[in-house]
Order: C-alpha cells, then sequence, then structure tokens
C-alpha cells in the first residue's frame, strides 16, 4: 500500500480527533438529517473544492461535480442531483462554478480525437458555436479562453432555469435562485457573473416554460 494512501487515513484520525476536540457533540450532530441552503455544481478539478473556496462547514453545501460543470438534461447524474436538492432539499441557492484554466474547456477546443470525451466535452463546444462571434474577436488566446469559461457557466445556469422542478418551486416559493460564478485560481477570489435570474428565466420561457400546468397554478395560489 502507498504512503500517500496511508496518509490519508492518519489525516482523518487527526480530523476526527480536532473536530471532537472542538465539539464533543459534533459527530452526532452531523449524523442528523442534512439543511443546505446551497447546491454548487462545480468542476471535478483537484484545485477547485466547493466547501474550501466558500469557507463553508460540513453539511452547509450540497455538491456536485463533473469535467468543466455541465449540466446536461440528458445526464441522469446531474438532474437527479439538482431534482433532489431542490424537491426535497429545499436549497435556496443553485450555484454553477467554473474556473479558469480548466483543462475539460481547453480540451473541448482542442482539434483531436478524445474517445469516451468526445460526447461530453460537445456541450463546451456548443457553447463556443453559439458566442463564437465574440470569441474569435478575443486575440490572445488565454483570455479567450477565460471568457469561453464565464460562458460556459452562463449556459450551464440557463441549463438549470430550464429545469421544470427549478421553475415550478420558483412559482410556488420564489426561491431557488440561480447564480454563476467563476473561480480564479490566480488569485483565490470567487467571481460572481451576476446572472440575472429573473431576467433569464423571462426570456427563455416563451420556449421552456413548463410551469402552465394547472396542478402547478393551482398550487400557488393555495
Amino acid at each position: 500500500m502507498s504512503q500517500s494512501y496511508e496518509v490519508i487515513f492518519e489525516n482523518n484520525k487527526k480530523w476526527v480527533e480536532s473536530k471532537v476536540a472542538e465539539d464533543p457533540n459534533f459527530f452526532k450532530e452531523l449524523a442528523k438529517t442534512q439543511h443546505p441552503e446551497f447546491l454548487y455544481i462545480g468542476c471535478s478539478d483537484s484545485r477547485a473544492t466547493a466547501e474550501e473556496l466558500m469557507g463553508a462547514k460540513p453539511g452547509e453545501v450540497f455538491v456536485h461535480r463533473n469535467i468543466a460543470n455541465v449540466v446536461n438534461t440528458l445526464d441522469m447524474s446531474s438532474t437527479a442531483v439538482i431534482q433532489y436538492a431542490v424537491e426535497h432539499l429545499k436549497v435556496k441557492h443553485i450555484i454553477v462554478c467554473g474556473h479558469y484554466n480548466c483543462g475539460g474547456v481547453k480540451a473541448a477546443m482542442t482539434p483531436q480525437d478524445l474517445g469516451l470525451l468526445n460526447p461530453w466535452l460537445r456541450n463546451i463546444r456548443d457553447v463556443y458555436r453559439l458566442h463564437q462571434v465574440e470569441l474569435d474577436s478575443i486575440e490572445d488566446e488565454s483570455k479567450r479562453y477565460d471568457r469561453l469559461v464565464e460562458l460556459n457557466v452562463q449556459e450551464q445556469c440557463i441549463n438549470v432555469i430550464k429545469m421544470a422542478c427549478v421553475q415550478e418551486r420558483y412559482i410556488l416559493e420564489e426561491q431557488p435562485i440561480v447564480h454563476g460564478w467563476v473561480f480564479d485560481l490566480r488569485t483565490g477570489k470567487i467571481i460572481d457573473l451576476k446572472i440575472d435570474f429573473e431576467k433569464t428565466l423571462k426570456d427563455i420561457q416563451k420556449i421552456y416554460n413548463l410551469t402552465s400546468s394547472d396542478w402547478v397554478m393551482s398550487r400557488k395560489t393555495k
């Protein structure tokens, strides 16, 4: 067994000891049901961990991560996480967080066959296609990739807003609100892209309105 693997269990032991020293009831409370206010959808990159960059404690953030923080409606993993967070955990905020220098975003723009990654990265290539005029006008390659990271977050936020469970609960409770962030690895800062949730929802509802059914509206009036 490698030494780096064994170190994980030693670190866990120290973490348990430190938590119990701070609060003898820490794990008793942790074992109770969770009530997070935030759903965080981020990249699987090992340098961008949700709880650490948010300064959050265990139980405060429900987390889903994948390559390049993609929300694809055909991906049962991300859609199941969102629906569970919205309908059962009753989160108040959904955050899609990308990060600069994202390997997934760069790989998506690499002209080569990447095997099983091809259909996944096609989601990001589609973002480039939608915003090609703007992106092609950026001569500096690193700045172009940074902008693609931001636009990818924006489009994934829209994909979240398209979901019926998000629209229905917002009509009933005015929650959750969808936010778009970028984590800057170079500074450690979170950048709020200031996605206008209400405007975005209004703009897309002509095509993606999934809340006109009688049962949704009747629940609103109760």
